[in-house]
């Protein structure tokens, strides 16, 4: 009888475990099936495509992923966008003791990737936004076929473009008081632009500063009237007009301080020394979107347009969000929160096809 039983039982794994191998067997070849129709003749078909690696980019990944969309992230060339070059960030929530930029950006990625996103290395160089599904090239060869895009490729600030300018970011130098003015505290700063921006950063930063030197290039301010007064109206704020910057200087710890010329180019022409801490360009950003002007609307600035509160763009499939779409808060939190609404936007819009 226990020979039997056995037996039985012996035949009966054997048989289960021939099911369970063709099963296996059917599953991979439906996979490699599948990866196949995915990659035939060097395409690559995807449902969510999301462009930039910035704040917006990756929380939008992790709630595309937490979706179930198996969204594809391109970084863009700059992985972790601007924030990676910013030393420290301590109004981002969920942080008390504060955080590197570099590091923020790190923790967002890999809580994409903890989610499946995948990850990868590479630049958008032309789109196709006419056709269904729409065609995008990266690095200018590799062919990606996206049911869905999401545009977070951010905005680059404007720089002066000097050399000692490149050296002291991060070290002094920022592109944005309302991120960096804390870190400046009791100290004197310089803002260098002329029109609202410039205005409202240099006011901002009075409300810290010591003193706030607001260097224009021009005899006079492009900003409002109403900019204009506050300004003149702020004790710590001294207008330089008709300056324009050579050089900045420092040593390794940090910025020290700015040679201006006054009059350049005029008979006039002298050299003016500051002594400062931080030195703030306000002379406006550029935002990343030329790859798409061909078919998505923006702005006179270049900013994306989108419909209403959404994050849908004037393309039905295609999306924006982060600094790309935004030319007024540009922060970190504001983008990540467009993020999540534009992968919810994209979510609604592949349940409805």
């Amino acid at each position: 009888m226990g020979v039997q039983c056995w037996s039985s039982f012996a035949v009966l794994f054997f048989r289960s475990s021939v099911f369970l191998f063709l099963y296996i067997l059917i599953a991979l070849r439906k996979i490699k099936m599948v990866k196949f129709m995915q990659e035939e003749n060097g395409v690559e078909k995807v449902k969510c495509l999301i462009i930039g690696s910035g704040p917006a980019g990756y929380t939008a990944a992790i709630y595309a992923s937490r979706a179930n969309l198996n969204p594809v992230l391109y970084t863009g060339l700059q992985m972790g966008g601007q924030l990676t070059t910013t030393t420290e960030v301590e109004n981002f929530p969920g942080y008390p003791e504060g955080v590197t930029g570099p590091v923020l950006m790190e923790d967002l990625r890999r809580q994409a990737e903890r989610f499946g996103t995948d990850i990868r290395f590479g630049i958008v160089t032309k789109v196709d936004f006419s056709v269904r599904p729409f065609r995008l090239t990266v690095d200018e060869e590799k062919q990606v076929l996206a049911e869905a895009v999401i545009i977070a490729t951010g905005a680059t600030a404007r720089y002066l473009g000097l050399p000692s300018e490149e050296r002291f970011k991060g070290l002094g130098v920022s592109a944005c008081a309302t991120c960096d003015g804390f870190f400046y505290k009791g100290k004197e700063v310089a803002v260098v632009g002329g029109g609202d921006t410039a205005c409202e950063e240099a006011t901002y930063l009075a409300g810290l500063c010591r003193k706030v030197y607001l260097v224009v290039r021009k005899n006079y301010l492009r900003a409002s009237k109403a900019m204009q007064e506050r300004v003149f109206n702020t004790p710590n704020i001294e207008v330089l007009f008709e300056h324009n910057t050579k050089e900045l200087y420092g040593t390794d710890m940090g910025l020290e301080g700015a040679r201006l010329l006054y009059k350049m180019g005029t008979p006039e022409e002298k050299e003016v020394d500051i002594r400062i801490d931080g030195f703030f360009l306000a002379i406006g950003h550029t935002p990343n979107t030329a790859v798409f002007k061909e078919y998505i609307a923006t702005d006179e600035q270049g900013y994306i347009l989108t419909e209403g509160k959404s994050t849908k763009t004037n393309v039905a499939g295609v999306f924006a969000a982060g600094d790309v779409m935004d030319p007024v808060y540009r922060q970190g939190i504001t983008s990540a929160g467009s993020g999540c609404r534009a992968a919810i936007d994209v979510e609604h819009y592949l349940a409805e096809l």
